[in-house]
């Protein structure tokens, strides 16, 4: 007989983790309950990448590609969700909840008129030439500046924000990003423009920016990317 409970877990395993909702439900464990007996709505996922065989009598499920680093290394085909080339991929810092962006609000003000301090959590949506995703933004402000109006967010999931509520920005123009760099095909050089993949964006498109910082670490290499767009 079939465990619910262990086949439940096993089908959440295998999902991202990011409570995104594009699939229609309201996070990755609701999700994996329908999953346990529609195997086949996994295709409402849009992490949802390589074949990958759930053990014990759980159906064989596509694996988040987006979660599976390791495997994103090792077998990347240097394509993103819609097919387009990119050269490496942006990891997060560790510690951090998620990638490291740059913002700006359309309305600075609101910076202050919000008081808005490290540890808020946000949500708000790139607009125009600085990005123009189609998804709405959550995250935690790392670093703010009162006079300017620009922050510094970890972008995460929508979890945080339905359970703890938020503050919103609007439309903002997203800067840069900062993060670490594992797996790339090209070599990396400060002042050239590059296409990549952003390891938790939750479309999995291609972003390119210009590369203006580099260090290397023991984690991996530490870039600033600036200039950004999607496609």
């Amino acid at each position: 007989m079939l465990d619910y409970n262990s086949t439940n877990k096993k089908m959440a395993d295998v999902l991202p983790g990011l409570d995104c909702g594009l699939c229609g439900f309201k996070s990755c464990e609701e999700f994996a309950v329908v999953l346990t007996s529609q195997p086949e709505e996994i295709k409402k996922c849009v992490h949802a990448g390589r074949q990958k065989t759930v053990p014990d009598d759980a159906a064989a499920t596509p694996v988040c590609a987006t979660c599976d680093f390791k495997n994103l290394s090792q077998e990347n085909t240097w394509k993103d969700s819609l097919g387009r080339e990119y050269d490496f991929i942006l990891d997060t810092f560790p510690n951090d909840p998620g990638p490291r962006e740059t913002i700006l609000p359309h309305n600075p003000l609101l910076t202050k008129e919000m008081e808005i301090k490290n540890g808020d959590i946000l949500i708000g949506r790139p607009l125009g030439m600085s990005c123009g995703c189609p998804i709405t933004h959550c995250g935690i402000v790392m670093d703010v500046d009162q006079k300017t109006g620009v922050m510094v967010w970890c972008v995460t999931g929508p979890l945080g924000p339905r359970h703890n509520g938020y503050k919103d920005i609007g439309y903002y123009s997203a800067e840069a990003y900062d993060g670490l760099v594992r797996s790339t095909q090209k070599e990396l050089k400060i002042g050239m423009r590059y296409f990549f993949l952003p390891h938790r964006c939750m479309l999995q498109w291609r972003h390119s920016g210009l590369i203006n910082f580099i260090n290397k670490t023991r984690q991996g290499t530490s870039v600033r990317v600036e200039g950004l767009w999607i496609g």
